[in-house]
């Protein structure tokens, strides 16, 4: 079953993977029941968490089988929940690129949010667009999320000031992507291009590039002022292995 389950993870296609995820979650809760982990998303507790990956990156205990978070979502909540005005503040103008399946329908069901959703070729996105060239004004959001892109597009520095362009002055935002902690500079090779290479050298098939610790440095090149929300601080360490939180992650939120 395992291998069935890791087999389907990285052989669908995405758009596949979010239709099939749907039925999925109605009987997983009561596959995994029990209290050692919990999603502060969807306010369940488990057994354990499933496992999730390439073959390269590969986690164990990571994805919540109920709402299909991971741990930067995870952590991207607690942040949202508890150290922004992001549930309180009224009329936020909100762009979410690559809308993540545990947010979509929440952030929906907000009354004051005004929320619009782009991606590529997602079939829960509102608008389906390349984002080297967003088909929005500029100066329009107060609140812009890009998580785990910036890793799959040809162009991240272009990427990035174009979101930067959209956001109003003032604006924030969280872009997450995966990040190599044991670079000091992110590893791009134009060479590489078949999937299996992609997958061993940047974690996944369809990533162009392995962010190293300079992610900052990309965000600041395309216009951002940048600080770190570091988990440590702010959560205790049993809080932070019942979320099964990844150890290493710092979230880097973005203003304008």
């Amino acid at each position: 079953m395992k291998k069935l389950y890791k087999f389907l993870l990285n052989k669908l296609p995405r758009p596949l993977l979010i239709r099939l995820s749907y039925p999925f979650k109605l009987v997983a809760p009561l596959l995994y029941k029990g209290d050692k982990v919990e999603c502060p998303v969807c306010e369940k507790s488990f057994s354990k968490f499933l496992s999730y990956g390439s073959d390269v990156a590969h986690r164990e205990g990571v994805l919540c089988p109920y709402d299909l978070t991971l741990e930067r979502h995870r952590l991207m909540w607690l942040y949202l929940k508890d150290h922004s005005t992001f549930f309180t503040q009224e009329n936020l103008k909100v762009l979410h690129i690559a809308p993540e399946q545990c947010f979509h329908k929440r952030f929906k069901k907000q009354k004051n949010l005004d929320y619009l959703t782009g991606d590529l070729v997602s079939p829960i996105a509102d608008m389906h667009f390349d984002l080297h060239d967003i088909p929005l004004e500029d100066n329009r959001f107060d609140v812009i999320f890009c998580n785990h892109v910036m890793e799959h597009v040809d162009d991240a520095i272009r990427c990035m000031s174009e979101l930067h362009r959209v956001m109003k002055p003032g604006g924030w935002g969280i872009m997450q992507v995966p990040q190599d902690f044991s670079r000091e500079v992110t590893y791009e090779d134009a060479s590489i291009v078949t999937p299996e290479e992609r997958e061993k050298h940047f974690w996944q098939k369809d990533h162009v590039r392995l962010f190293g610790k300079d992610y900052p440095d990309w965000l600041r090149k395309a216009g951002f002022t940048v600080t770190k929300f570091n988990k440590e601080s702010n959560y205790g360490k049993d809080l932070i292995d019942r979320y099964r939180l990844q150890k290493e992650e710092i979230l880097y939120i973005v203003s304008k």
